[in-house]
């Protein structure tokens, strides 16, 4: 079935429209805890750079075996070169990612500590982003690019990272422009939180906490979250499905189908997984 389901998957042509992240792994080994505070001083031992944010979706449709567009905008910056390095290392199609030189590249580095045989772990993080939304010239030149592609793809992604790239003017004029051309696109986005921004798509996908913000009210049960999802499926004019992820608990999805016949909502079970030691980009993969 699983076999059946990726085969499905193949051979597509997927936008993939969001904040893009260069996730830099420093690692080292922790030899002994420091003087100056309670923290380990960690000997540096390799540097590795990973596509994250809005790239990750990316990186799985390629692996998945179809090809990725990505639509993204980074810096006049060393990161922006090597984010671009390390799409173009899947195969990715950078050609509408737009350098911004007002904007610094995203970048999310992590330090972690090798201790002994186990996998190395996450001390600390540094984030260095800009949240202010991105230039209106920058983002009629992302739709202009993005519909540019319309004729060769099959879905567009949204994927939100709350980094200024997904404004509700270029979310209307990608979502209006591939509509008036290709009706029958798939329209599909991780809303991260904005859900409104995404009413009238095909899918939607937000997590648990999402939702419950959302609603304005508890979920706890199974129960509770079919109810949410086929009140957010409603509430938000869905055309194919609405998703809930809830970490250890799976995912649960509500259809049209399921709106007259309750017993129809899907709850996917977690895979079992041990010895977790980085969730980076699971809610993406989910």
């Amino acid at each position: 079935m699983v076999a059946d389901i990726i085969e499905r998957l193949a051979r597509r042509h997927v936008l993939v429209v969001g904040d893009i992240v260069l996730d830099e792994y420093l690692i080292g080994t922790a030899s002994r805890i420091s003087r100056e505070a309670p923290v380990p001083v960690l000997e540096y031992s390799e540097r590795r750079l990973i596509a994250g944010g809005a790239a990750n979706p990316s990186v799985n449709i390629m692996r998945l075996g179809s090809q990725a567009h990505q639509v993204a905008v980074v810096g006049a910056d060393d990161a922006g070169d090597q984010l671009r390095d390390v799409l173009s290392s899947h195969a990715i199609d950078t050609a509408a990612v737009v350098t911004d030189p007002a904007r610094a590249t995203t970048v999310k580095t992590r330090l972690m500590a090798q201790m002994g045989f186990r996998f190395p772990q996450q001390v600390a993080r540094l984030d260095r982003v800009n949240r202010e939304p991105i230039a209106p010239d920058i983002s009629r030149l992302l739709a202009d690019t993005a519909l540019a592609k319309a004729d060769r793809i099959d879905a567009l992604l949204f994927s939100d990272y709350h980094a200024g790239l997904l404004t509700a003017d270029l979310v209307k004029a990608l979502v209006g422009g591939l509509r008036e051309t290709h009706p029958d696109i798939i329209l599909t986005a991780d809303a991260q939180g904005e859900l409104a921004k995404y009413a009238g798509l095909t899918l939607v996908k937000c997590n648990a906490d999402d939702a419950r913000a959302y609603l304005q009210r508890d979920l706890q049960s199974d129960d509770d979250f079919a109810e949410a999802a086929r009140t957010l499926y409603t509430e938000l004019r869905l055309t194919g499905g609405m998703v809930i992820t809830r970490g250890a608990d799976g995912a649960t999805l509500a259809t049209a189908e399921s709106l007259s016949a309750p017993d129809l909502s899907v709850h996917v079970p977690a895979p079992s997984v041990t010895d977790v030691y980085d969730t980076v980009g699971a809610g993406d993969t989910a």
